[in-house]
């Protein structure tokens, strides 16, 4: 859940993204074109930076805003906990990890786990991924440029060498919502089987995220032919694309950024870790089936875990794994066996 702790709605309020110290998708957010309250209410958040010429600068710091924001969670929470209301969630866990505050609710049997992100948010869109409007896309004539364009965020994640008291990343979730009406069922089928199988099997040394393969999944929409796309039983050779993407993705140490396509997202791995990522999605490559139907039982397990643990009474804090980030199409036996066929 992306909640503003700042919103920049006011299009004649000036702001400054400063990215003269930042790599590209990254920025810093200077407050010095905002009036003295605003910046008096949030100076706390704020690193500052003092000019030779004298003046003072003020920078919403990403770090600071989580603390804050972590602090201010744990108050309300507590309070509700004081006074619990009837068909209220009860509050299993509250844990800062990061910039990120996560939240593990109970009601009844059921656990819910959120990952709750202070963002700022803006309306428009920045000069920087202007250039992007300018090309074909998948979504043309579909969906309207205004409802892509409608805004986007700053979210509290610095790049590999930035500064992460000050840098936040430039995120345009706003915008792939919209861009998720137009992708067919089977591949995002096939997209949930690819990050099943393969987030928690190269999460160590970390390299890939959903994000990485969300943004191959929106190159390869532009790529290739609607009609191809469209097909309602293609999943599994959709699948077989995403890890040949991955792969290649891997070997030549490229992602581009789908939205701001000059950011590479995975040039500052190092060669050994693109070569060990590279081997272990070879093997997924060779007996992809094999690999989906053990991604399959590990979520089976996990459930009749759950399931056990509760029915003994328990109350040790366990999220149901239904609901991790809100994904509801889990891989399924069946694309198993159509990846076996092929």
């Amino acid at each position: 859940l992306l909640v503003p702790a700042l919103k920049l709605h006011d299009r004649n309020q000036p702001v400054t993204l400063d990215m003269r110290h930042s790599a590209l998708c990254h920025s810093w957010l200077s407050l010095r074109l905002f009036d003295e309250g605003t910046i008096t209410k949030w100076k706390d958040c704020c690193t500052i930076v003092d000019h030779i010429n004298g003046a003072t600068n003020y920078f919403f710091s990403p770090t600071k805003v989580a603390d804050w924001f972590h602090e201010s969670i744990s108050i309300v929470l507590s309070e509700i906990q004081k006074k619990p209301q009837r068909g209220m969630p009860k509050v299993e866990k509250v844990e800062k990890n990061g910039t990120i505050i996560t939240i593990i609710l109970a009601v009844g049997s059921s656990r819910m786990m959120y990952d709750i992100v202070p963002v700022v948010s803006f309306k428009g869109w920045p000069a920087v991924a202007q250039s992007w409007l300018m090309e074909n896309h998948f979504w043309d004539g579909k969906i309207t440029e205004e409802e892509v364009i409608s805004g986007f965020y700053l979210v509290p994640a610095c790049s590999y060498k930035g500064k992460k008291d000050n840098e936040w990343r430039l995120s345009f979730a706003r915008s792939e919502v919209q861009l998720k009406k137009c992708i067919s069922s089977s591949l995002m089928q096939a997209y949930q089987a690819c990050k099943a199988i393969i987030i928690k099997l190269l999460s160590r040394p970390k390299a890939i995220s959903p994000y990485h393969l969300r943004s191959m999944m929106l190159w390869a929409c532009d790529r290739l032919p609607a009609n191809y796309l469209s097909q309602d039983d293609y999943a599994a050779h959709f699948l077989l694309g995403l890890i040949d993407d991955l792969q290649h993705c891997l070997v030549n140490k490229m992602c581009p950024n789908y939205f701001i396509p000059q950011c590479n997202m995975l040039e500052h791995l190092s060669e050994e870790t693109v070569m060990l990522h590279a081997r272990k999605l070879s093997s997924v490559r060779s007996d992809p089936a094999e690999h989906l139907r053990t991604a399959i039982e590990h979520v089976k397990a996990a459930n009749r875990l759950t399931v056990d643990i509760q029915r003994r009474g328990s109350t040790t804090s366990i999220p149901s794994p239904q609901s991790d980030g809100g994904d509801n199409n889990q891989p399924d036996d069946r694309l198993a066996k159509k990846l076996q066929q092929l």
